[in-house]
């Protein structure tokens, strides 16, 4: 009786052991499971807050307000009135020359080029609109908003960084000699800028040295190649390159050894150049940029003049750069420019409805999507009104018509092998049949929508296959059962019910297409298309080609045109995959 209780006591011990061992495995696959959930969810999330970021840069687009004079004799010299010849007027010359008036005292060929590089080159094509469409403006001056350089708008989104301002505390006096002035300052206004600025030497050496250390690295990597060579040509090529990367390293330590120095020194001015985080002077009406400082004095080259010397005013004010000029791809003269009409009200900031309403450009804030937008259009409706019928059709045949036998077998499994196959080879395919056999326009949605339709075929022909076997054999009893023929059945019965399922299909086959590169790039719809295509014949791209060029631009505008246009097709594609859930819960029936 003892050991029968024992062994009850054991029995029991033991399946509560088991028990508990359950239930932590069942814990740790709940655990798995939520974590799996939290990392895929924190993936998205990052991803969908990157592209954000990046595209809130195109949301707003800048315009600079510039008095300017339509002289008659550039733009109009006959007196005739006639809109097409003010449009080939000099409006150009005429943007220029505002520009010029505005700030006469930029003098240098070079510094011209980067004043006339704050207003876009498309702006003056704009005003010559505008004049021509008002021909009673020709003789007047009139403030024009001219849309901003991509420069100046990232300037002004504070993509190149800021101006932090220096606190002053003594009066200033300023004596300008042509283009040249001499500051100085009742109290050491100057001296804690001389240390940041002999600070930020000490920064950039630093960076130096790591940027040589890394040329050593490379030059170690050389000399094992050089000891390891085959032959003679091996030998050369890798001497040549250990030379010139042992090269590069001595002159980084050179370089950052000369800044160095420079940071030592405690007395004695300091000389700024384009390496220098730039120093920017307010005073009163003129801006100055300090070229040489020191504690109490600095020399400085004229952007804006004063209008006259200052002795002892508290009017001033310092500003220091977050990058230095060679660092950033607007100038200290454009910076001027631009702060100069800022403080004056000239720059309005407004939301970028040209990126929606525009087609491509070379020039980032010209750029716009519309032209993708509608070669999108007429590449799906090509792919619809191919894919659509074919894939039912065949869906149909295959499903309520066709014998079963070898070669329907045949059909089905290549089918399935299509539906799997890279969407670059139904591109080789149309570029070498297609296009090169039938001669369809490249570049144009006719030759994308065929290669996109037999991508989509595949998907369209499982999905409608499904919906078709999914309605339950009773309905097609019940028709036959009443008279019905074989056809009657199918088309007035079976595929009305089977209709929800097969679009859905559609839907989601018509997406995946809409977001394809690969193939279209190989049929010449990775052209630069600036006109907004009228027809399925015209030369046009699509919104995904579009993000691969705008992402492969040099100029850094274009980063946030990329994201703004990865946004919409975004857009687009959860748009067409909410219309197949809507609709498969609208029609879905449950038999």
């Amino acid at each position: 009786m003892v050991d029968g209780t024992a062994g009850a006591i054991s029995a029991g011990l033991a399946g509560g052991a088991s028990v508990r061992r359950r239930r932590n495995a069942e814990l740790r696959l709940k655990a798995y499971g939520i974590t799996a959930i939290l990392v895929a969810g924190l993936a998205l999330f990052s991803l969908l807050g990157s592209i954000l970021y990046q595209a809130w840069g195109a949301v707003k687009e800048n315009y600079l307000t510039i008095p300017v004079t339509l002289e008659a004799e550039r733009i109009d010299p006959d007196g005739t009135g006639d809109p097409g010849v003010i449009l080939r007027g000099g409006f150009g010359t005429l943007t220029k020359d505002a520009l010029k008036t505005l700030f006469p005292d930029v003098t240098d060929r070079s510094a011209k080029r980067e004043l006339y590089d704050i207003v876009s080159s498309g702006a003056p094509f704009e005003l010559a609109e505008m004049v021509a469409s008002n021909t009673e403006l020709v003789g007047q001056t009139v403030n024009f908003r001219f849309l901003a350089s991509d420069v100046a708008d990232l300037y002004l989104k504070g993509s190149f960084g800021g101006l932090r301002e220096v606190e002053t505390r003594g009066l200033v006096s300023v004596f300008v000699n042509g283009g040249e002035a001499v500051i100085s300052s009742s109290v050491n206004d100057f001296a804690s800028l001389v240390s940041e600025v002999k600070n930020l030497l000490i920064e950039d050496a630093k960076r130096l040295r790591i940027q040589a250390a890394r040329q050593n690295n490379a030059v170690r990597v050389f000399e094992r190649r050089v000891s390891s060579a085959a032959g003679d040509q091996e030998l050369t090529e890798a001497e040549r390159s250990r030379d010139a990367a042992a090269a590069r390293r001595d002159g980084l330590i050179q370089e950052a050894e000369d800044l160095e120095a420079r940071a030592k020194t405690v007395l004695g001015s300091e000389r700024l150049d384009r390496d220098n985080r730039s120093i920017l002077m307010r005073a009163a009406d003129g801006w100055l940029k300090i070229t040489e400082i020191d504690a109490t004095h600095a020399e400085g080259k004229v952007i804006v003049a004063p209008s006259s010397d200052l002795e002892n005013s508290p009017d001033w004010s310092l500003f220091i750069t977050d990058l230095p000029e060679a660092s950033r791809k607007v100038s200290d003269t454009q910076i001027v420019a631009i702060e100069q009409l800022k403080a004056s009200g000239a720059v309005e900031s407004v939301f970028n409805w040209r990126f929606f309403s525009s087609g491509d450009s070379r020039e980032p804030e010209l750029a716009g999507i519309w032209g993708a937008v509608v070669g999108s259009f007429w590449t799906m409706l090509v792919t619809f009104l191919l894919a659509f019928p074919v894939g039912v059709a065949a869906a149909i045949y295959l499903e309520e018509f066709a014998p079963r036998n070898q070669f329907t077998d045949l059909i089905e499994v290549n089918i399935n092998n299509l539906a799997a196959v890279p969407s670059i080879i139904f591109g080789l395919l149309g570029l070498a049949v297609f296009l090169g056999v039938f001669g369809v326009p490249r570049s144009a949605p006719l030759a994308g929508g065929i290669v996109l339709a037999l991508m989509t075929l595949p998907t369209i022909i499982i999905a409608a296959r499904a919906a078709i076997k999914a309605v339950p054999p009773s309905i097609r009893e019940a028709a036959l059962g009443v008279g019905a023929s074989r056809m009657q059945t199918t088309f007035h019965h079976v595929l009305p019910l089977a209709m929800p399922g097969i679009l859905t299909g559609t839907i989601i086959g018509m997406a995946q297409a809409l977001g394809e590169t690969a193939p279209l790039i190989m049929v010449g719809m990775v052209a630069f298309i600036v006109d907004v295509p009228s027809g399925i014949t015209d030369s046009a791209t699509v919104l995904p080609v579009q993000v691969f060029r705008w992402s492969d631009f040099p100029e850094r505008a274009f980063e946030a045109k990329t994201g703004a246009a990865i946004v919409v097709l975004m857009l687009f594609l959860v748009a067409m995959n909410l219309l197949a859930i809507v609709l498969r819960r609208r029609f879905e029936r449950r038999w």
